[in-house]
């Protein structure tokens, strides 16, 4: 009997358990459903089907039509960069310099030798002046007075090629001061004194920032509708503002893989703009209808959107997807609604 008793109470044990977590012992309390809330008619909005012109938002970068890179044309140890990243300079403005204390003794060396291919090339033309006379005296030869000649036209080629070592030489001294080609703003440097500048080797990066452009991709169906000088919309989310660009150039050859055309639009002068800043750009999509809807009647839950729907058995809650702003506070209403639905303010 013991040996039954206990398998017996460990079986009740259980059940009871069972019991008492599926609420058995406990007093049920009846669900207190609401009445459905009443809909107020004044408050509802129908949804409005529209038809119209669309446009097809695309993604963009700003990007600078005039930019370059700073680079130096000789071998030497940097002394000093004047400038920074984000700052601005002017047309000639001087950016680095160089070490130049060698070509400015090259240059020194160069001029000395000028003064003294001048110096012998004027004791050969005083010379030949004299063999000149001579010979027309009788005094001397033919032949002595064509060595003078040749003597003097011999130096004259010498001074010529001296002179254009010492222009060499200057322009060398010239490239140890590095000046900025254009107007602009300073996007970034890549060396910092002492370092050893080598020819061809970036040094700073310039931009100009107010020619800038945005650049997209445009699906080949779209793109064959463009012209260039066509006015687009172009939002820039970062500052929040959207501008009225011009089409500079539509590249006329398609990227094989993607099916789509390069457009680069022209921005108007902004302070605000940086290069490789997120933008949108509105291309025209032809017409279709649309259904629209008060911006204010729609609520953000996370990343989701809902609208409150008047129904028979009252106000529903629904999830939609949104389109692009259609302007005077409506919104387009993509997928989630259908014509005649009547939308009410957020509960």
């Amino acid at each position: 009997m013991k040996k039954l008793l206990l398998p017996v109470v460990a079986i009740v044990g259980l059940l009871l358990l069972v019991a008492l977590m599926a609420g058995y012992f406990s007093d049920k309390i009846e669900p207190d459903l609401a009445p459905p809330a009443s809909i107020d008619d004044a408050a509802a909005v129908a949804v409005t089907v529209v038809r119209g012109p669309v446009s097809e938002s695309l993604p963009a970068s700003v990007e600078a039509r005039e930019t370059t890179i700073i680079s130096s044309r000789l071998l030497a140890r940097i002394i000093r960069i004047n400038v920074r990243a984000g700052d601005y300079v002017e047309q000639g403005q001087l950016l680095l310099e160089l070490e130049k204390s060698d070509l400015e003794a090259r240059a020194r060396q160069a001029e000395d030798q000028v003064r003294s291919v001048e110096a012998r090339l004027n004791e050969a033309r005083q010379n030949l002046k004299r063999a000149q006379e001579l010979h027309q005296r009788g005094l001397i030869a033919v032949a002595d007075r064509d060595a003078a000649s040749a003597d003097a036209a011999s130096l004259e080629a010498d001074l010529s090629s001296a002179r254009q070592a010492l222009e060499e030489a200057q322009t060398a001294v010239r490239f140890s001061e590095i000046r900025s080609p254009i107007a602009g703003r300073v996007v970034d440097r890549f060396a910092e004194p002492g370092d050893t500048a080598s020819p061809g080797s970036k040094l700073l990066s310039l931009y100009n920032p107010f020619s800038l452009w945005v650049e997209a991709r445009v699906r080949e169906q779209l793109a064959l509708s463009l012209q260039t000088g066509q006015v687009l919309r172009v939002d820039v989310p970062a500052v929040e503002k959207s501008y009225d660009a011009i089409i500079e150039e539509i590249v006329p050859a398609a990227d094989p893989g993607a099916r789509s055309f390069l457009i680069k639009v022209m921005l108007p002068a902004e302070r605000d703009l940086l290069p490789g800043m997120y933008a949108r750009v509105q291309v025209p999509a032809g017409e279709r209808s649309r259904m629209l809807v008060p911006a204010e009647r729609v609520a953000e839950v996370g990343q989701l959107n809902v609208v409150w729907v008047a129904g028979e058995a009252g106000v529903v809650r629904r999830f939609v997807r949104l389109g692009q702003p259609a302007g005077e506070g409506m919104v387009e209403v993509i997928s989630g609604l259908a014509p005649g639905d009547r939308v009410m303010p957020p509960q």
